[in-house]
């Protein structure tokens, strides 16, 4: 059997259950599609960079950011109920343009077959 490091469970389980928590409350907010892709722990557990993704207008993910800017303390608050840890982590968001990378990359192979099927 596989062990774990620690960092990599509670990263799991902060990862699932901000995004339990956040699903309903950002899809009513944010009028896009917010999705949370990864949480990257510092060494001593006392800091979590949340990443998230983020498809709709630049304006609406303005209000993205300031509502997870604004609520971070509560959402702290609630994501450690469920850890088992001394010291919940500070919990920060970065935005990851993965998603949006790879969907303009998609288009650009797309361009390139259709001008290769012209020709």
């Amino acid at each position: 059997m596989k062990q774990y490091k620690r960092s990599d469970r509670l990263q799991a389980q902060i990862l699932r259950d901000i995004s339990q928590l956040l699903d309903s409350r950002l899809s009513d907010a944010a009028g896009g599609l917010v999705t949370f892709t990864r949480v990257r722990l510092s060494s001593d557990l006392r800091n979590a960079t949340v990443y998230y993704s983020f498809l709709g207008s630049e304006e609406n993910h303005q209000k993205v950011i300031a509502y997870l800017d604004r609520e971070k303390g509560r959402i702290r608050s609630e994501v450690g109920r469920g850890l088992s840890v001394r010291h919940v982590p500070e919990i920060m968001f970065k935005f990851d343009p993965s998603i949006e990378d790879g969907i303009r990359m998609e288009q650009l192979f797309e361009q390139i077959k259709h001008e290769r099927d012209r020709q």
